[in-house]
């Protein structure tokens, strides 16, 4: 019972949703640094579209026991990851770079809910795990 609790699909897709929002961050900062930089094209990171396609089920993926001793894999979606992609044909100023401050300022801010949301999401459900052992 307690492996449901803490090897859970939910846990895990907001572990790797704290993980893309981190790395959004990431790439956000880096397109804001490069704002004044001729040529420079921006990056943005790609989750939501693959965790959509993942929750529907077209990349669910199964484990399999091949000794009655394995431990059973439950059917997830684990190999959901962030990527990372280049926006390469657009260009906002003469001089190529196609990086709008107020756009990435936005993203940042929308970003930084979206982090705070899963956190206290994963909190909560760690509190109440904390609460399951301690038998309150």
């Amino acid at each position: 019972m307690i492996e449901k609790l803490l090897f859970s699909n939910t846990m895990s897709l907001m572990e790797r949703g704290l993980d893309a929002s981190a790395l959004r961050n990431e790439v956000i900062a880096n397109n804001l640094a490069n704002v004044d930089t001729p040529g420079f094209k921006r990056s943005d990171v790609v989750f939501e579209e693959e965790l959509r396609r993942a929750v529907a089920g077209q990349q669910k993926l199964q484990g399999r026991m091949t000794h009655p001793k394995h431990i059973p894999i439950p059917p997830g979606n684990h190999g959901v990851i962030p990527r990372i992609i280049t926006e390469r044909e657009t260009s906002i100023r003469n001089d190529g770079n196609n990086v709008d401050i107020d756009r990435e300022m936005a993203l940042m801010a929308k970003n930084s809910i979206m982090y705070d949301a899963l956190t206290q999401a994963l909190n909560g459900d760690l509190r109440k795990i904390k609460m399951a052992i301690e038998g309150r």
